[in-house]
């Protein structure tokens, strides 16, 4: 959380790119475009918005029961609200800290980095669901045709992008099955192919496989996916809605395309709040479906602000609530700031191969 050189590329980087977005627009336009907006279907998108964070919450307890118990859903609300409250005004990505660190506070038995790291299988199944209807949008009729990406057409580009994600999948559920087995086939395929950084793959594979041990039990594998699915579903829904506010008619899928590209867009470095990266990832996302830059910064700032509200304001309430200070989260960072660490505290904790 301090004010090092990543903190500040995050800002000048938002300020570029809000830069970028904003070039070819008249500002007043858009102002005016918001001031007509459909404004109680915007406060519906908000609130649809906001219900993702207690399906998150719903999703991270199956993803600690089995090395932390049945943690009761209220903390993990709360502590969710929190990280992304953090997320929202606070610089250099603290959330995540902040998330792990408040479900420690209220329940003690869950160790700091048991909670910290089980944020990493979260973050896994995000990244496979958004991939995975981002390109089942890509082979939609309704996705425009004739574009090409990487010299493929969409359609070949999305069927690559599927079997890449079925192909995640099938390594997930691997490392859930027989962790152990995986990297050790891991490491005599680098010692053959790569035996100058065997220990590099190797030590990669632990950390992007380990943690997914925790769900060895396949149903419970298959409850993380589901809630993920749900969680983005609705988030996509929560778009849609707000595309209807600004009368942008475009069918639900292009909400599955938009929240792919903008959910890998808010990856890269930024202000709080991903102020500027949201929306020109917005403008490209609606533009390919022919939305003009004006009317999809509308959208975009009026969505945008309008979701930031109210999770930021339940997690601001939890916080004082708490009694948590950003010293507080700033000294458990500091103390478990070894990433390794943390993911071996929470395999460790998981069931192992017979």
């Amino acid at each position: 959380m301090k004010l090092d050189w990543r903190v500040a590329l995050g800002f000048v980087l938002s300020g570029v790119l809000l830069w970028l977005a904003l070039r070819n627009v008249e500002l007043g336009d858009v102002v005016r475009a918001l001031r007509n907006a459909n404004a109680p279907l915007f406060l519906l998108s908000a609130a649809v918005s906001t219900c993702i964070f207690p399906l998150r919450a719903i999703r991270w307890r199956s993803i600690l029961a089995p090395v932390a118990g049945a943690v009761p859903f209220g903390p993990l609300w709360r502590s969710t609200a929190i990280g992304m409250m953090i997320n929202n005004v606070i610089p250099a990505r603290a959330g995540e800290v902040a998330r792990a660190f408040a479900l420690t506070r209220e329940v003690p038995r869950v160790p700091f980095t048991t909670s910290l790291a089980s944020l990493a299988v979260d973050r896994i199944f995000d990244a496979i669901v958004l991939l995975a209807l981002m390109f089942g949008a890509m082979l939609s009729p309704s996705f425009p045709a004739g574009a090409r990406l990487a010299g493929m057409t969409v359609q070949q580009f999305a069927s690559a992008g599927i079997t890449g994600v079925i192909g995640l999948l099938v390594v997930c559920w691997l490392a859930v099955l027989m962790p152990t087995r995986v990297i050790s086939i891991v490491r005599a395929v680098a010692g053959r192919l790569l035996p100058r950084f065997e220990a590099r793959i190797v030590a990669i594979a632990e950390q992007g496989l380990g943690g997914l041990a925790v769900l060895r039990d396949g149903v419970r594998f298959l409850l993380v996916l589901w809630w993920a699915l749900v969680h983005w579903l609705v988030h996509a829904l929560a778009l849609w809605i707000g595309f209807a506010a600004v009368d942008i008619e475009l069918p639900f899928s292009t909400a599955l395309f938009l929240q792919g590209v903008l959910g890998f867009a808010v990856a890269l470095p930024s202000s709080p709040g991903f102020v500027g990266v949201f929306e020109l990832a917005a403008v490209r996302g609606l533009g390919v479906y022919g939305v003009s830059e004006s009317q999809a910064l509308t959208w975009a700032f009026g969505y945008h602000a309008l979701s930031f509200i109210p999770i930021t304001l339940f997690g601001l309430f939890y916080l004082l609530r708490l009694g948590i200070t950003l010293g507080d989260i700033r000294g458990a960072a500091d103390r478990s700031s070894d990433v390794q660490d943390a993911r071996e505290a929470f395999v460790t904790r998981a069931p192992k191969d017979p």
